[in-house]
C-alpha cells in the first residue's frame, strides 16, 4: 500500500459474492490515494482530463510551482494572470475551468463544508455548476476524495467493460442493466467499482510492436 492512502474495509457482501471472489483474491483490499482538500482534488481532476497520467502529473507539479511549494488557495489562483497559469502547460480551456472553480469556491457558490450533510446526488448537482466538472468527474470525486461507499459511475467505460466481462454479456450494459445487477452488492458500489476497473484493465488488448524491416 502506498503512503497517504485510505483503505476500505471489505464487506462480506462482496467477499462472498461468486462474481467477485477471484478478483478479490488477486487484487486484495482496495486502497485510495489521498487527494487533499476539496479544492485541491477538483483542480487535480480538471488537470487530469483528457491527457495521460504522466503528462497531467507534470502539469500539476508545474502549476503548484508557480506559487512555491504549497498548493495555492482559490484566492491566489484568481490573483494570478492567465498567461502565468498557462506556463504550467494548461490549455486556455482548463485555465478557464480552474478559474471558474476558484471563483465559485471563493464566493460560496460551492460549499465544501456542506458536503457532509448532502447526498451523493446533491453533491453531483452541486459540483456540476462548475465549468468543466461533469457527472463523471463529480462521481470520481465522491469516491476518491469523500470516500462515499455507494457510488456506481455507469458513464465510465471501464465500469461498463468490467460488467460485460464479469457477467459474460454480449454487449456493453446500459445504465438500467448495471443498476439492476448492482442491487445484490449495494450499498458497496464504490468498492465493487474498484474491482470492475481491475477486471477491465486485465482484459485490455496488448499493443503489438511492429518491427519494420
Amino acid at each position: 500500500m502506498r503512503a497517504n492512502t485510505t483503505v476500505r474495509t471489505l464487506p462480506d457482501l462482496l467477499a462472498k459474492n461468486r462474481y467477485f471472489k477471484h478478483v478479490i483474491k488477486k487484487h486484495g483490499v482496495p486502497s485510495w490515494e489521498n487527494r487533499g482538500t476539496v479544492y485541491q482534488s477538483l483542480v487535480r481532476s480538471i488537470v487530469y482530463q483528457q491527457v495521460s497520467g504522466k503528462a497531467a502529473a507534470s502539469i500539476l507539479k508545474k502549476f503548484i510551482s508557480i506559487f512555491g511549494t504549497k498548493f495555492p488557495t482559490p484566492q491566489q489562483v484568481l490573483q494570478t494572470p492567465v498567461a502565468t497559469l498557462r506556463t504550467a502547460g494548461l490549455s486556455s480551456q482548463k485555465v478557464s475551468y480552474i478559474l471558474d472553480l476558484s471563483t465559485k469556491i471563493n464566493d460560496g457558490t460551492i460549499k465544501p463544508r456542506a458536503f457532509a450533510k448532502m447526498t451523493n446526488e446533491q453533491i453531483v448537482e452541486h459540483l456540476t455548476k462548475v465549468k468543466g466538472i461533469g457527472v463523471w468527474t463529480a462521481q470520481m470525486f465522491l469516491m476518491s476524495t469523500l470516500h462515499r461507499e455507494d457510488v456506481l459511475p455507469t458513464l465510465d467505460l471501464g465500469i461498463k467493460k468490467g460488467f460485460q466481462i464479469m457477467y459474460k454479456l454480449e454487449a456493453l450494459p446500459t445504465h438500467e442493466e448495471m443498476e439492476l445487477m448492482a442491487k445484490k452488492w449495494r450499498p458497496h458500489a464504490s468498492l465493487a467499482s474498484w474491482y470492475l476497473w481491475r477486471i477491465a484493465d486485465e482484459h485490455k488488448p496488448v499493443k503489438k510492436l511492429v518491427v519494420r524491416k
